[in-house]
């Protein structure tokens, strides 16, 4: 006997139960489903492109990568990773027309390669994203801090209002997505119009050098620390793959993910590549490594303040705050959406399978994720003995150790899932038909492989570590802890639980065909 609906489903042309018809209809229920329908064009590709914190980027992972690389030509490293993340998404893209799971990436990997390679993806996803957002916190806190003593002349250790945001995210998860993509959007806009006119600015008041396109061109790409470039560039791309995470939650996945996902891409690669390029044109090319070592973060603040005047910049510091909130709610809606796939698949206990009630969100995931990212940062802060507004451990060090392990999880995860694209359409039969699909996703892989390998072997660089320190093995061994986790549980539900084990990837598909299977019999 079912539990969820009587209706049987209705099927698309392909053939598979089709999810776009009115109310929900499967096998498990409604609390075992994502609520169709909440998401259009905007609200997607909003919650999608607030993950990568435009701002965030510009004033800090541009001036970071100029200084600590030496690298002028990081204009056009972001011309290339669009390109490289273009080619990804065109198998990728074309993936999500045929599954629709809020686990995107393990299911992919899991229709692709098989359930315990899926069970492993899913377990490196939910650590990875977990890791990207619980990082931000702590530049957060700090941030905040900085502005109560700047503006208010109030010393507000940086633990304080990083806890606080914590709870905010986690109450604001609760509600509907609908919520949370308006105040994601909002803020969005507000801070990209802000780096627009800087970016203008730049480019009406040069530098010495005049409107100079040095940044673009090939020679700057020189030297050893193009590959390491690379791994900071990719980390600000972070964001534009969640799409397919909600495509339950739209009306017409098979449309709607495909178009935003190229939307984003899209714009972040030409947006970040104009923004950096504006900083070497305001600063002059020749100028730009040196200028970035001096001012740090505060880079786009001090190029800003000349040009544009004080109340200008406080407002640019005020969106850098609301800029990372922005990311925080949006990466902390991606992890509740993987434990809730998770949870519906039983690689998670299945009171994470189960939706809210009053918003059809998935609030056990969330709750799990607001109590880790409150022991995470509990811990921290536990932790920390130096002054309010010392930048110093453990502040700096839960940014960018969470960041950086986040981003080497979603590369991998890239990577793997161009591989599951292949082999999903080749085992299909339809290697021929989709044949530029394929070669664009090997592509895609080799050159997201190569960065996850520059990724390890320059961590210490990438965290400030040192060449020496064992941060270089374990950071990064947390991610490969996941991977071993995820796969060991994907052994033992194939062997004790094979049933479980099939439906790995299938999500509320599964539960769907179940319902149609017994309405047949």
């Amino acid at each position: 006997m079912t539990t969820g609906s009587s209706s049987t489903p209705s099927t698309s042309s392909t053939g598979r139960p089709d999810a776009g018809g009115a109310g929900i209809s499967t096998f498990k229920g409604q609390d075992r489903a994502l609520r169709a329908g909440r998401l259009g064009t905007a609200g997607l590709l909003l919650s999608v492109l607030a993950a990568t914190a435009p701002l965030m980027v510009v004033a800090g992972v541009m001036p970071t990568t100029f200084a600590v690389m030496g690298i002028v030509g990081q204009p056009l490293l972001f011309v290339i990773l669009g390109i490289v993340l273009v080619l990804f998404s065109i198998g990728y893209a074309e993936m999500s027309r045929h599954v629709h799971n809020a686990g995107a990436f393990y299911a992919y990997i899991s229709r692709g390669l098989g359930g315990t390679p899926g069970a492993g993806a899913a377990a490196v996803a939910l650590v990875a994203y977990s890791a990207l957002q619980v990082g931000i916190y702590g530049l957060f806190g700090f941030e905040v801090s900085g502005l109560f003593a700047t503006y208010l002349d109030t010393e507000v250790v940086w633990w304080i209002p990083a806890l606080a945001a914590v709870l905010v995210v986690g109450a604001l998860a609760w509600l509907k997505i609908d919520v949370n993509a308006w105040v994601l959007g909002v803020l969005l806009v507000i801070e990209v119009t802000l780096v627009v006119v800087f970016d203008v600015a730049a480019v009406g008041d040069p530098a010495g050098a005049g409107l100079s396109l040095h940044a673009f061109n090939p020679d700057t790409l020189t030297g050893a620390g193009v590959g390491t470039a690379l791994c900071f560039c990719i980390a600000a791309f972070t964001g534009f793959e969640q799409a397919p995470v909600y495509a339950e939650e739209t009306s017409r996945p098979h449309i709607l993910v495909p178009r935003v996902m190229f939307l984003a891409i899209g714009f972040v690669a030409v947006f970040f590549a104009i923004s950096s390029w504006a900083l070497t044109v305001a600063t002059g090319p020749s100028a730009i490594v040196g200028t970035s070592q001096k001012q740090s973060a505060g880079l786009l603040f001090f190029l800003t303040e000349s040009r544009l005047g004080s109340t200008f910049t406080d407002v640019l510091h005020v969106l850098f705050v609301t800029g990372m909130f922005a990311a925080l709610l949006s990466f902390h809606n991606v992890v509740a959406r993987y434990a809730f796939a998770m949870g519906r698949e039983g690689l998670l206990p299945r009171a994470f399978g189960r939706t809210s009630e009053a918003s059809g969100a998935p609030g056990t995931g969330s709750l799990l994720h607001t109590v880790v990212s409150l022991v995470v940062v509990g811990g921290f802060a536990l932790s920390d003995d130096k002054p309010a507004g010392d930048p110093t451990a453990p502040v700096l060090r839960l940014f960018t150790w969470g960041g950086n392990v986040g981003a080497l999880g979603v590369t991998l995860l890239m990577a793997a899932a161009s591989l599951s694209v292949v082999v999903f359409f080749v085992r299909r039969g339809a290697a021929r038909a989709q044949s530029w699909r394929l070669v664009t996703s090997a592509l895609a892989g080799l050159a997201l492989l190569v960065i996850a390998v520059y990724t390890v072997k320059d961590f210490d660089v990438l965290v400030g570590s040192g060449p020496d320190s064992v941060l270089n093995v374990l950071l990064p061994a947390v991610i490969g802890a996941a991977l071993v986790v995820g796969l060991v549980q994907g052994l033992v539900l194939r062997s004790r639980k094979p049933e479980a084990h099939a439906r790995i990837g299938l999500g509320n598909e599964a539960f769907q065909l179940d319902k149609a299977a017994e309405s047949a019999s």
